[in-house]
């Protein structure tokens, strides 16, 4: 089971994930929305597209854009469309 954890709360859970360029991306179904808030952030990668970014909200802390998700991948990426990742202290644990 892989976890993602900030601020003692797990924000996503599931069995599995799928790993592109090391990072661990989770089922749009294993995620914890209530602590995602949309962020107007967005950028692009050459082979995935155009990445949206969430900022996490735990107890009213704020850890702006510390989630990305595709919603619209190129077509080499389309595995991965709604997946969330997560960074900036966000840890993923097994």
């Amino acid at each position: 089971m892989f976890k993602a954890i900030w601020q003692d709360t797990v924000l996503a859970e599931s069995d599995e994930t799928t790993i592109v360029e090391g990072n661990h991306y989770f089922p749009p179904e294993s995620v914890a929305k209530q602590y995602l808030r949309p962020s107007d952030a967005h950028t692009v990668c050459s082979w995935k597209g155009v990445a949206s970014y969430y900022d996490i909200v735990v107890a009213d802390v704020v850890n702006e854009q510390a989630a990305w998700y595709y919603p619209n991948p190129k077509p080499e990426a389309a595995h991965i469309r709604d997946h969330v990742a997560f960074w900036k202290g966000v840890k993923v644990i097994a």
